[in-house]
């Protein structure tokens, strides 16, 4: 049977599907057995610990319906390597549980392995298994379980900050809050003064997180703690905090933004909220330690991946404080997203 193309159709049932579309993406991990077996082996390199990360993407939550499956898929993967950066992990493997409605289509997953082919590519990791079900409902949920290594010992984590040590962001933060707006169609998003390659430019920002792989080597060098932005600057913030029982003191002019977002907030200057509060970012906030910031920001330019410094973690675990240029402690209430409370 061929389809208007001229291409043999594919039947759609879970075998056949996970043979012709998942199996070439498993292929340059031998533990993988080609999908062809109940479960992976991971083996990773002798000296080195197993990091694991779950991640899960939900339509109508985490992406629209109606975005490019390959951005969904691109996004997907993306979110989780992230995870593994922010540990200083370098990639390995990762599992895929994907639920579309019945019956899969062949055009959605044509282009959503065609994301994950290139994110695959992009990150240096490979499929090693997962699982395909029908979801009803309509709605399409995406979970992923990413393997990284890192040398024994070293993996970084939320709770290691200290009084005196400076506090980093990688990138620019609020590119992908503005994405959002955008992409929603915001009333105020379409008097932003800014030209249509910038709008597109924050747009991909949201949907195609770029995980700052080549930062970990410097992270596990100086970091004393790290995580990554996923939910918001200030709430991710608090997190790092209250793991490492001390607080911050973070100045709100400090913090990095893109000539995009730098040109919006000047128009509408309540957008400052958005960006310290918004979430989709997926940079990487750390913290390192103190006489050790001139080393990590020699590493980082080597590696390509800009970093700013935007405060100082402090003694007593009094959370975060924003200040603005005046000195004036700004407040954005809970200032983030969160699953079940937004």
């Amino acid at each position: 049977m061929a389809d208007e193309g001229g291409k043999t159709a594919v039947p759609l049932s879970e075998e056949s599907l996970i043979a012709h579309y998942f199996a070439p993406l498993a292929q340059n991990f031998p533990g993988a057995y080609a999908l062809q077996d109940d479960a992976a082996v991971l083996e990773p390199p002798a000296g080195t610990d197993l990091v694991v990360t779950t991640d899960a993407l939900v339509s109508g939550v985490h992406f629209f319906s109606d975005d490019a499956p390959a951005d969904i898929a691109w996004k997907a993967l993306a979110v989780n390597v992230s995870d593994l950066v922010a540990k200083g992990a370098t990639p390995l493997a990762y599992s895929l549980a994907l639920a579309l409605p019945p019956p899969p289509s062949a055009e959605f997953l044509e282009s959503f392995v065609e994301g994950l082919a290139e994110a695959q590519a992009q990150f240096g990791i490979a499929l090693s298994g997962g699982d395909t079900t029908a979801a009803k409902g309509g709605a399409i949920m995406i979970s992923v379980t990413a393997f990284g290594t890192v040398p024994h010992g070293k993996t970084l984590r939320r709770g290691g900050a200290r009084p005196g040590d400076s506090l980093y962001v990688s990138g620019t933060i609020g590119d992908a809050a503005l994405g959002l707006k955008l992409r929603r169609g915001d009333a105020d998003a379409a008097a932003w003064p800014i030209d249509e390659a910038a709008r597109k430019w924050l747009i991909r920002r949201y949907l195609r997180p770029e995980p700052r792989l080549r930062l970990s080597p410097a992270l596990l060098a100086h970091a004393s703690a790290a995580m990554d932005i996923s939910d918001g600057l200030a709430i991710d913030c608090r997190r790092l905090c209250k793991a490492s029982a001390v607080g911050a003191a973070v100045g709100a002019a400090a913090v990095p933004v893109s000539l995009a977002a730098a040109v919006a907030l000047t128009a509408e200057p309540a957008l400052l909220a958005a960006l310290l509060t918004g979430g989709d970012d997926y940079e990487v906030l750390f913290a390192v330690r103190a006489g050790e910031e001139a080393a990590l920001e020699a590493a980082a330019t080597q590696a390509g991946i800009p970093v700013t410094r935007i405060g100082k973690m402090i003694a007593g675990e009094q959370g975060l404080t924003i200040i603005d240029a005046e000195g004036t402690a700004l407040d954005f209430g809970s200032g983030g997203f969160d699953h079940f409370q937004s």
